[in-house]
């Protein structure tokens, strides 16, 4: 049950029948996050863009990725909500999220600077803390400690099923920006959108194993 090729083949065709519902959740303020990442990155110097890019990634993330656990949640009960209602709950927790979110990006990138290694168990730390807060109503901190409890025992399982989206997706990006032309703005824009609403199935198996682990006596 809780084998990582299980989770991602039952995530996989959880994503596959609810896409339509997914793209209309999610893709417009995928969009709007891709377009204004280009907007940003033609109009400063390389090093101020990278900055203003990670702001806007706290504006639009937040949002979408809310609504697509609140979606999740939903569809576990067998309930199918309005994307606007989703949005509007969405709307109301990005404040919280989007405090959450800078903590655990500087938290990651602190890691990653030294040596790497610490950088990836962060990340694998802080994998439910997403669900926690928008789920649970836990505080930023909360959340993030919460996360650091509920990933215990599971470390390498996580791992492999970060790894298992990760490196078939950069590598999918890679050949995509080795065939077109990444420096024309259209090509990028749509290399940047497709990529970010792919990582997207990432948050379906992440709620996948949340689920898994937060009730392991309850019946399939």
């Amino acid at each position: 049950l809780m084998n990582p090729l299980t989770i991602l083949t039952d995530s996989l065709y959880f994503f596959r029948r609810n896409l339509a519902s997914i793209l209309t959740l999610c893709l417009p303020l995928v969009i709007l996050e891709a377009l204004a990442k280009q907007v940003l990155s033609n109009a400063l110097p390389g090093n101020a863009s990278s900055a203003y890019e990670l702001l806007v990634g706290l504006l639009f993330y937040p949002l979408y990725t809310g609504a697509l656990i609140l979606f999740l949640d939903a569809r576990s009960r067998g309930e199918q909500p309005a994307a606007r209602n989703l949005l509007a709950m969405a709307l109301r927790m990005w404040p919280t999220f989007a405090v959450m979110s800078a903590l655990s990006t500087l938290l990651i990138m602190f890691g990653l600077s030294l040596f790497f290694i610490p950088g990836i168990w962060v990340m694998v730390k802080l994998v439910f803390s997403e669900y926690l807060l928008v789920l649970r109503g836990l505080t930023p901190l909360n959340a993030m400690r919460g996360s650091f409890a509920m990933t215990n025992g599971h470390f390498v399982r996580i791992l492999a099923c970060v790894l298992c989206i990760y490196i078939p997706l950069s590598l999918l990006e890679g050949v995509a920006v080795y065939l077109l032309d990444p420096q024309n703005v259209g090509v990028s824009f749509l290399i940047d959108t497709a990529s970010s609403f792919l990582q997207l199935f990432t948050s379906v198996v992440m709620f996948r194993l949340f689920m898994l682990i937060n009730e392991p006596a309850q019946p399939e």
